[in-house]
């Protein structure tokens, strides 16, 4: 008898090990650290995401499209009419950008909220509280769109080189490359815009070159090969040609302008003020 209870206190010292054995197990069980290394990946990874946004380099000057949901069931995506982000054709979710209304000067700080696919004559979606706050003229609404990142103080003109004008132009002295400042290109002093009073005179630019060959090559390639027509160039300046087609006295005509250059792989094309 005494014997037997020997065996039934073993028996329990045994089980008991095993079961305080499992609890150690549980608590450093390999899932759990798996886990907690997936969470540090996915965490490094969204730091990079959001460092990558920052250092995005784009601007551009055009038209914006006032969200309605009455007449933009088009669009991918939806725009409360009280919000401060955009929607864009060519920037990532996330990235920080300032929207400025070019005819006043007024400007805000605000994010992209989607890409999204627009007409080419769009460079933004934009909500009708971004309309009051800016005083956009709703008729008018010419917006330059560019990314906040560290280095902003100068950004180089969005411009498509050839690979021959690219060989010729790094040999060219540094200092005789044009720079655009990011900053507009004509600071107007912001007055009274109850009565959108302006004067719609805007041109279609496709790019702005070093060297005049190039964009006498550029002309005669859009009219052989996209047939386009009444294709322009403007000497802006000794080293500075502007590949243009316009002036479009109303938006209606800007829009038909833009007729054949919609399969064009063109990252400089703008729309500017004259």
């Amino acid at each position: 008898m005494q014997f037997k209870y020997i065996l039934y206190l073993i028996f329990l010292s045994l089980f008991a090990c095993e079961h305080n054995s499992s609890n150690i197990n549980i608590k450093n069980k390999p899932e759990e650290t798996k886990s907690i290394v997936q969470k540090k990946e996915i965490k490094e990874i969204e730091k990079i995401k959001k460092e990558e946004l920052v250092n995005i380099v784009y601007s551009n000057k055009g038209f914006a499209l006032i969200y309605s949901e009455d007449t933009d069931n088009s669009l991918e995506y939806k725009l409360d009419d009280t919000s401060i982000n955009i929607l864009s054709p060519n920037l990532p979710n996330g990235t920080p950008v300032r929207i400025t209304n070019i005819i006043n000067g007024k400007s805000l700080l605000t994010v992209v909220k989607n890409k999204t696919v627009l007409p080419i004559y769009y460079n933004s979606v934009i909500s009708n509280r971004i309309v009051s706050e800016l005083s956009i003229n709703p008729s008018e609404p010419y917006v330059y769109i560019e990314t906040i990142n560290s280095n902003k103080l100068y950004v180089a003109s969005d411009v498509k080189t050839f690979d021959e004008e690219k060989e010729v132009a790094n040999k060219a002295p540094v200092e005789d490359i044009m720079v655009q400042s990011i900053s507009l290109e004509t600071e107007k002093k912001e007055s009274k815009t109850e009565n959108f009073i302006t004067n719609f005179n805007y041109i279609i630019k496709f790019a702005d070159f070093y060297f005049e060959d190039s964009a006498i090559m550029l002309k005669n390639r859009l009219f052989e090969e996209y047939k386009i027509e009444n294709i322009l160039i403007k000497k802006l300046s000794q080293n500075n040609f502007r590949v243009y087609k316009g002036p479009y006295k109303d938006f209606e005509n800007l829009k038909k302008g833009f007729l054949n250059i919609e399969n064009l792989d063109f990252d400089s094309i703008e729309i500017i003020k004259l």
